[in-house]
């Protein structure tokens, strides 16, 4: 036999054949349509390793550029809209700087544990969510397709956000902004302000009115909201462009669309420390409130953040760690993550409430002046006298400290008639206690904090530039975690799939730029994701500890990162996080159950919001969105348990991409009993022969056998063949 190890063809069909160990490395199957017989030649080699590059047979699957691509693609996925809009609401809600201390122990307990084990699962069996809890399990195969289920429904309201930001983005190119003054309204005898702004405020009309052009009803459609459709049209297209080639595209994108939101934080931090009131706003915000931290809807709040921060459940973590080396210490990958997410959380705190601080100071300084000129007024007909005000004190340029201790004089003295004199109290502080979130925090409250920037358009560009990126980062995350399952598990094409997919959910997602779009929003918001994501994750945690076994899958750690990880894992998995899950599950059921179904409409006449509970359609929308995400659960599992789809038919076997080809693998996963990740490959089988062990493809074998490391079944067997000649080699 010659001394290297080379592939050998047989056929007169040029098809090139490649070595066991190759094979298992790259996951490729074998298939009844190819019925020759294939002699492949090995080294005697005992370690499952990937192809590397430069060598003569490629991986098929593809892979990560580089580290720093694949934890960038990581970062931008769990790092979106709510760590600025979300975590500094919750913050300011739950305690103030005493809210971290929850967060960071369910960080600790349920996130970095469950992030871990979905990267691990995902790195090591290399396929989406559909293909590795189809098989962990074939009867829990349909949390993978629940996963999918739930990224469609986010991913239908989550890109309309992105839209919403590339519409104020293309209107920050103008000076002054456009939601700086109330708009001017003109008519045959005069000119006056919009009512319904003068009512409310310059940036909350030009958000209900100008950009939404928002009904008073869920029920009252309205009919398109054109300028929207465009964006959200716009939004797919990016969305499709990004992620029509995979990682080869998005992830390139990673680069500027996970680093750049910390630019402008940065700038944005920077900026606000120096701006009058920010130091205010961020006392606020960390002075801890140690009473309201042991109250358990603290914790609630706090668990569902971790939960939904880390995107577990969405199987994007899953899928991105499919595209990693077998050897990637995907541990360290967990725990870096993580804390980036939670640094990147505090960071967008300090940001907000420097810049909320500043808005704050502008409108206590407002507040100032208005009740200063009545109280001259007070004074002037005699409804005050002179006496009870300090010497010191000079209205004409008043600050606010000698305000409130003037206000605090004339409340005890008039203490009676004291309501009557319509002054307010002027602290900053009840400014800062106005919670808001989400689009309130960033389409109004931040918007109007920058229209008193110096140079605001530049910060506006900068502001919603960086909501774009932040959204498209876990846009990208949503949408591999339903198109790489579909390619692993049906092999379609995943350009003509990617295009389907944003074709399909832009068509679907008209509902949210009617004029009642903003209320459909937040009924998929609140109902589509939330207990149908619990659900998946506790049936993924009760798969490996449960199932598979937790003893197995830590041996299989060890064996895949080259060390065994802390017992901690082991009792967080086995123990804590699926109980402090279940309480999780059965606190947010109880909160769905107490709170009324309903949303806030914005009242044109009135220019406030109102709360209205959803109609019976509505209600029947609601309900559905929950029970069509869990459905594939309970399918799928009957679907097995009585044995209703024959898995020889290869309906749901396993499928690889070679060279062009598609190569089928009908595989029986219910009878593998074999280890996910430690067991040993055919190549590590001692052969009977020095030197080299030869293999070959197994035909016209009535069962074909799973591969004994418990990967998809690859059917190559140990041919025992002492005659062949070496000629035909």
């Amino acid at each position: 036999m010659p001394k290297n190890s080379k592939v050998v063809k047989r056929d007169v069909d040029d098809e090139v054949i490649e070595s066991v160990k190759d094979l298992l490395s790259n996951e490729d199957s074998s298939d009844d349509a190819f019925k020759k017989s294939e002699l492949m030649v090995d080294d005697q080699e005992e370690k499952d390793v990937d192809v590397e590059e430069g060598s003569d047979v490629e991986d098929e699957r593809p892979a990560w550029n580089s580290k720093l691509q694949y934890i960038l693609a990581q970062v931008g996925f769990s790092v979106g809209l709510g760590n600025v809009w979300r975590f500094p609401y919750l913050c300011q809600k739950n305690g103030g700087g005493a809210y971290l201390v929850p967060y960071l122990i369910l960080l600790l307990i349920i996130g970095i544990p469950l992030f871990f084990l979905e990267l691990s699962v995902g790195q090591r069996i290399r396929r989406g969510s559909i293909g590795v809890w189809n098989y962990i399990s074939p009867k829990l195969g349909g949390i993978g397709f629940a996963s999918c289920v739930v990224c469609f429904f986010v991913a239908l309201y989550y890109n309309v956000i992105i839209g919403w930001s590339l519409f104020y983005f293309s209107q920050s190119f103008q000076h002054p902004l456009p939601w700086d003054q109330c708009p001017l309204v003109k008519n045959t005898s005069h000119t006056f302000v919009e009512p319904e702004c003068e009512k409310s405020s310059a940036t909350t009309y030009y958000w209900y009115r100008e950009a939404l052009n928002i009904s008073s009803s869920l029920s009252e459609s309205g009919g398109l909201n054109w300028k929207m459709t465009i964006c959200l049209l716009a939004a797919w297209v990016m969305v499709c462009l990004a992620m029509i080639k995979g990682i080869q595209s998005s992830g390139k994108i990673m680069y500027f669309s996970s680093l750049f939101p910390y630019v402008v934080l940065l700038c944005f931090l920077i900026r606000g420390l120096l701006l009058n009131g920010s130091v205010d706003g961020i006392r606020h915000m960390f002075t801890p409130k140690l009473e309201i931290m042991l109250e358990p809807k603290v914790w609630r709040e706090a668990a569902t953040q971790v939960f939904f921060a880390l995107g577990l459940g969405f199987g994007g973590v899953i899928a991105f760690s499919s595209y990693n080396k077998r050897d990637n210490n995907c541990h360290f990958d967990a725990v870096l993550v993580s804390f980036i997410n939670f640094f990147t959380s505090v960071l967008a705190t300090l940001v907000v409430f420097a810049v909320l601080g500043f808005k704050a100071n502008i409108i206590n300084e407002k507040c100032v002046i208005q009740n200063s000129e009545k109280i001259l007024k007070l004074l002037k007909t005699g409804n005050l006298s002179q006496d009870m005000i300090p010497h010191h004190i000079n209205f004409s340029s008043i600050t606010a400290e000698d305000y409130n201790l003037v206000y605090d004089i004339i409340q005890k003295v008039k203490e009676e008639e004291f309501d009557s004199l319509g002054l307010k109290s002027c602290q900053i502080e009840d400014e800062l206690n106005k919670a808001v979130q989400g689009t309130g925090l960033a389409f109004i409250a931040f918007t109007e904090a920058m229209t008193h920037f110096p140079a605001s358009p530049f910060w506006s560009v900068m502001f919603f530039l960086m909501l774009v990126n932040l959204g498209l980062g876990s846009m990208f995350g949503t949408i591999e975690g339903i198109i790489t399952p579909i390619v692993d598990t049906f092999k379609v094409r995943k350009e003509i799939l990617t295009v389907i997919c944003c074709s399909v959910a832009f068509f679907i997602g008209l509902i949210f730029v009617q004029r009642s779009g903003n209320y459909f929003v937040t009924m998929f918001d609140d109902y589509s994701a939330t207990l149908p994501l619990l659900i998946v994750v506790i049936l993924e945690n009760i798969a490996i500890t449960r199932i598979y076994g937790i003893d197995k899958f830590m041996e299989d750690l060890k064996d895949m990162l080259g060390f065994s990880p802390s017992q901690y894992y082991y009792y967080m998995w086995k123990y804590v996080s699926p109980l402090v899950l279940l309480l999780l599950l059965v606190a947010s059921i109880v909160q769905m159950g107490l709170s009324p179904p309903g949303y806030n409409a914005w009242i044109e006449d009135t220019a406030i919001e109102e709360f209205h509970s959803y109609p019976t359609w509505g209600m029947i929308i609601c309900i559905s969105l929950m029970v069509l995400a869990i459905l594939p659960v309970p399918i799928v599992f009957m679907v097995r348990r009585c044995n209703l789809i024959d898995d020889s038919s290869g309906s749901l076997a396993a499928v690889s991409y070679k060279r062009g080809r598609i190569i089928k693998e009908p595989i029986n996963l219910e009878g593998d009993n074999t280890s996910l990740i430690h067991g040993k490959s055919p190549s590590e089988v001692p052969s009977p022969n020095f030197g080299k062990n030869i293999y070959r493809k197994q035909t016209g074998s009535p069962t074909l056998d799973t591969a004994p490391n418990g990967r998809y079944g690859i059917g190559y067997l140990m041919a025992d063949m002492p005659d062949m000649p070496e000629s035909d080699l």
